[in-house]
């Protein structure tokens, strides 16, 4: 059966590649992902996982991290620009070597297998399904609140029926929804709360960097478009465009609906809120306040896709090399779509999402998530110096302080969280992350066979119509 299983896929492969031709063997070694994406899909697809829950639960932590309005909305600007910088680093990484995987593909460059591995490990058991979690956790929240499906009018339940639908444009029309009602207010002498400038500022750098990590957790999705810049057509113009303006689209949403926020709400009603648009939208909508939870959730519905979709490249760039199992770096063989990875990381997401705690879940992944950030920062410098890559053409090439400055605001964010609070989650964080080898060494070092896994593989592809991948 398995035997047959393979002939039939090695059929299904040669007559689903466009590339199939008999005097080129590479494009029978598998097919390969479609170049499908252009600048305005890619900028959708950056916009749309930024905007997802972060705008939404986010202002809380910044505003409590940093004691006043001043320093909370200069903190939303400054992470606008850091996460601007943060993505015009990785347009010249993503122009640079054009493969699906984003950090994956430039740490095995630049570091060697192992590190690579190590990523690979922490992407797809932590940084993706927690993001992917945390932004169910906020759709249900106020799916809750619109239904009262758990008895709380705020209090968080579990999705049941989890999915994902292409909806990225109602994450900007939620947004920009709330900034206009708020300039109205604004315009009508609601001012007290912003006239409150730098009052109560606090002035320790290690909590000021816990203010960073929520706001910055807000903006995370700007280096998505690099996971799948295998699939966007001409990379070298499309993929910094499309980083560049979606940063600015989103750091120009994000500060306005925070004027928006302290607009209409005091400073002791925003930190004790958790649906902090709900509120919003009782004081300004009135009898229109069923549009904010609606919006929320499509704004989150649309992230959780987003987040799915560029999440599950990096476990199908590793399956591709041997670091993974290699089911994971296979494709259906019309669609030509990682379907493996991809359910793989939704399953480990579900997962997640049976303890509820957004706030540990945030911490979690934002230790970990700058850990990579600044190594990456780091391999972009490295490759400025290194043979080949120093003579290597680049589409865009970022100016070499931007590299330098976001290492140092990734060693800040880092090391100033442990200094001012040590907690739990960050020994758990680096445990995890080392944790990585009791598994690299003896399945990829050693390349131990456990011999369930070529039945597995031969059971999905069955399933799910599944052919091997080509680079």
């Amino acid at each position: 059966m398995e035997e047959g299983v393979r002939k039939r896929c090695e059929r299904e492969e040669s007559t689903a590649s466009p590339d199939a031709d008999s005097d080129d063997p590479k494009a029978k070694s598998g097919v390969t992902l479609s170049r499908s994406l252009g600048l305005i899909s890619g900028t959708s697809i950056i916009v749309g996982t930024i905007i997802g829950s972060g705008i939404f639960v986010s202002p809380k932590g910044v505003l409590a991290s940093t004691g006043s309005v001043g320093l909370s909305l200069v903190v939303w600007a400054l992470a606008g620009v850091i996460a601007l910088m943060g993505a015009l680093c990785y347009s010249e990484l993503g122009t640079l070597m054009s493969k699906s995987g984003g950090e994956y593909q430039y740490f095995r460059e630049a570091f060697g297998n192992a590190a690579a591995y190590l990523y690979a490990w922490t992407s797809v058991a932590v940084l993706r399904p927690s993001s992917l979690a945390v932004i169910s956790l906020t759709f249900a929240e106020y799916t809750n609140t619109l239904f009262n499906l758990c008895g709380s009018p705020v209090a968080p339940c579990h999705p049941r029926c989890p999915g994902a639908g292409a909806v990225h444009g109602g994450q900007a029309c939620s947004a920009l929804r709330h900034h206009y009602r708020g300039f109205v207010k604004l315009g009508q002498g609601y001012t007290t709360v912003l006239a409150t400038g730098f009052e109560n500022t606090i002035d320790n750098p290690a909590t000021v960097s816990l203010a960073f990590y929520s706001a910055l957790w807000a903006y995370d999705g700007w280096n998505n478009l690099n996971y799948v810049v295998e699939e966007l057509d001409d990379p070298g113009k499309n993929l910094p465009r499309a980083n560049i303006l979606a940063s600015i689209l989103v750091t120009a949403v994000y500060v306005l609906t925070n004027v928006s926020y302290l607009t209409v709400l005091s400073t002791t009603e925003l930190l004790g809120l958790q649906a902090v648009a709900v509120t919003w939208a009782d004081r300004v909508l009135a009898g229109a306040t069923i549009i904010i939870p609606l919006s929320v959730m499509a704004s989150t519905f649309g992230a959780a896709n987003g987040t799915a979709f560029s999440g599950g490249r990096v476990l199908f760039a590793a399956a591709r090399h041997g670091n993974l199992p290699e089911v994971m770096s296979f494709v259906h063989y019309k669609r030509r779509t990682p379907v493996p990875s991809l359910l793989f990381t939704i399953f480990l997401a579900l997962l997640m999402i049976i303890p509820g705690d957004i706030g540990s879940l945030v911490d979690f992944f934002s230790f970990t998530a700058w850990l990579f950030y600044g190594l990456t920062f780091t391999t972009l410098i490295i490759f400025r110096f290194r043979t080949p890559w120093r003579h290597a053409h680049r589409a865009y090439k970022a100016p070499i302080v931007i590299p330098v400055i976001m290492v140092l605001v990734s060693v800040y964010l880092i090391v100033a969280p442990i200094v001012d609070e040590p907690r739990i989650e960050f020994l758990y964080a680096a445990l995890f992350v080392v944790g990585g080898l009791l598994f690299y060494f003896p399945l990829v070092y050693f390349k131990l066979k456990i011999k369930v896994n070529d039945h597995i593989t031969v059971l999905l592809q069955l399933l799910m119509e599944l052919v091997p991948s080509a680079e």
